[in-house]
């Protein structure tokens, strides 16, 4: 079985390369999914996030377009005071996140998905992120380097943004996109690791 991780994202693709565990054997090929990632009425933000981490697996599945692959979706969202925080559409948008987050803890759900055709499984792992305060001054200097653009919630917690969080409760790889204990429980379920 051939596993193919359905995103472009640079920081997914060394994640799941520590999944493997250095083994020669495990190789896996990368494209992008893209999708429709608008928030649906009444759904909740777990629903919502474990959705698209399906969809996203279910498209890389269809691009792939060859038999005996197993490919992995996965996504990210922020979450603060109920309100979903995806990517910012802007340097505006990314400067509102970041002084709503200063200060406060939020929760990061990141959702995995994994499917073969026949059979698809997920997992959601939610992690609660303690802001420190920031000033004007630093939210500005931070949307200058360009990083916030990307990031749901307009923080990346492994780059720059890093320097903001004051502690986290929960899944460290999953904050930066891609849950290493989960990930590593559905690929040896679908047979493709075995340690």
């Amino acid at each position: 079985m051939q596993l193919v991780l359905a995103s472009a994202s640079p920081r997914r693709r060394e994640l799941l390369l520590q999944v493997g565990l250095g083994q020669a054997e495990f190789s896996f090929e990368a494209l992008a999914a893209d999708i429709d990632e608008s928030h649906r009425a009444g759904e909740s933000a777990a629903e919502f996030v474990v959705r698209l981490a399906i969809e996203k697996a279910n498209a890389g599945l269809a691009l792939w377009g060859q038999a005996d692959a197993v490919v992995l979706g996965s996504d990210t969202i922020v979450v603060l005071e109920g309100a979903i925080l995806g990517k910012p559409k802007d340097e505006a948008d990314a400067r509102q996140m970041l002084s709503a987050l200063s200060g406060k803890r939020h929760s990061v759900m990141t959702a995995v998905a994994v499917t073969d055709g026949q059979r698809t499984l997920s997992r959601l792992v939610e992690t609660k992120v303690q802001f420190c305060g920031l000033t004007e001054q630093a939210i500005l200097a931070y949307i200058a380097t360009g990083e916030p653009m990307d990031k749901a919630g307009a923080y990346g917690i492994q780059g720059l943004g890093g320097c903001f969080v004051e502690a986290i409760d929960g899944s460290y790889s999953a904050v930066v996109g891609l849950p290493l204990v989960e990930t590593r429980a559905l690929l040896t379920e679908m047979k493709l690791l075995s340690i």
